[in-house]
């Protein structure tokens, strides 16, 4: 009954009484109450959270060293996201295998993005219960490790530098930074401007892009490497001596 699903999870139950709970909707049971199958959504609830402990893990343990919670946090809400639990749902066909009512049934349930992924968080708690934390994070890792590699490394809405910035000085209790732009050139369809940042009146970072925006990321870009290499508390450092 469960060995197609079994395979494309790449784990066997070894009580299929927590998969068959897993994969029952409260639709199902509701409607037919004799089955004493419970329904999935407590085991949603287990889920969510281990789900939600192991990609902070991972998170942690990959790129602590490079990146701020802020954006930690950023990425984790987005790969715990409906859109993208109902997408892993997809992958594993676990639609086909659901324990739906006849009214959820009728109404496309199979196919619910939100309904896939509350079913999907169910799973992952049931491989925990089954077979323990190392197993949940085995799965996990294997149908989320490339996700988050591909969110962090190409996609670039994440990055959002002045923000990174700005949480990272606040937390060393900081003053935000000041954007001032210092040349505008080319003509007018066709600018480019310049832009320094200051820290604490220490200009630290200059920057250019065709937009005043780009040019404030580009130069927030490089006053966040520079923080993080140390360079910036030299520069701070060294106040009666403001670089450009």
């Amino acid at each position: 009954m469960f060995d197609e699903l079994e395979h494309r999870i790449g784990y066997t139950f070894h009580d299929k009484d927590i998969l068959l709970r897993a994969l029952t909707h409260r639709s199902y049971s509701h409607e037919i109450p004799e089955s004493l199958i419970k329904d999935n959504e407590t085991l949603e609830f287990l889920g969510d959270s281990i789900l939600g402990f192991i990609i902070s893990e991972l998170l942690f343990i990959t790129y602590a060293h490079r990146y701020t919670e802020g954006l930690m946090s950023k990425v984790k809400s987005y790969i715990i996201s409906t859109e993208i639990l109902s997408m892993k749902a997809r992958e594993i066909e676990l639609g086909n295998h659901l324990l739906l009512g006849r009214g959820e049934e009728k109404t496309g349930g199979r196919s619910k993005r939100s309904l896939l992924a509350n079913t999907f968080e169910a799973l992952i708690a049931g491989i925990f219960l089954d077979g323990g934390l190392e197993e949940a994070k085995s799965f996990v890792h294997r149908f989320f490790k490339q996700t988050l590699e591909d969110v962090v490394e190409k996609d670039f809405h994440f990055n959002d530098f002045k923000s990174l910035l700005q949480e990272k000085l606040q937390s060393m209790g900081e003053m935000p930074p000041d954007y001032g732009i210092v040349l505008e050139e080319g003509p007018h369809h066709q600018k480019v401007f310049h832009v320094d940042i200051r820290i604490r009146n220490v200009a630290v970072a200059s920057g250019i892009g065709s937009t005043k925006k780009e040019a404030e990321q580009d130069a927030a870009r490089k006053a966040y490497e520079q923080l993080l290499s140390g360079e910036l508390d030299y520069l701070l450092a060294r106040r009666e001596n403001p670089v450009s």
